[in-house]
């Protein structure tokens, strides 16, 4: 499931970085437009699935496993901090709506299990997700006015 999944975070910084509205909105196309395939994978998972907390749950073990192998380091895949920050971002601007614009019944599940994953699977990463309208209507020249 999700073969090569970790090539969504191959731009990871170069999308974070500088980002503002414009860049925000052409950095999403482009992601879509190479990343879709994961996310419909995803919901076409959880429409095959009978137990569709545990296929969610799955789904976010995966994630949560592809990032750890790459960006971990040393034996226990320990991730920095600041790297960590970053991956929390980019979970947010990108891989959250992304989820949510499939507009399946499911993602939300998706996305929830993903925030659970996320929480006690990595060091100060209690995070939360929104859409991509609320978050590209939340910038002005600059998200939330900083950066």
């Amino acid at each position: 499931m999700l073969d090569k999944i970790e090539t969504m975070f191959d731009n990871m910084n170069g999308m974070l970085k500088k980002l503002k509205k414009k860049s925000y909105e052409e950095n999403m196309r482009q992601f879509l437009n190479k990343n879709n395939h994961y996310f419909c994978e995803m919901m076409d998972y959880m429409d095959a699935a009978e137990e569709k907390e545990k296929a969610a749950e799955e789904i976010a073990a995966v994630l949560g496993e592809c990032v750890e192998d790459m960006f971990g380091k040393g034996s226990k895949n320990k991730i920095t901090s600041p790297v960590q920050t970053d991956i929390n971002f980019f979970m947010i601007y990108y891989i959250f709506p992304a989820i949510l614009k499939t507009e399946h019944e499911y993602c939300r599940l998706v996305a929830d299990s993903i925030c659970s994953e996320w929480k006690t699977r990595f060091k100060n990463s209690e995070i939360g997700y929104t859409d991509y309208d609320s978050l590209y209507d939340s910038f002005r020249e600059k998200i939330f006015g900083i950066f």
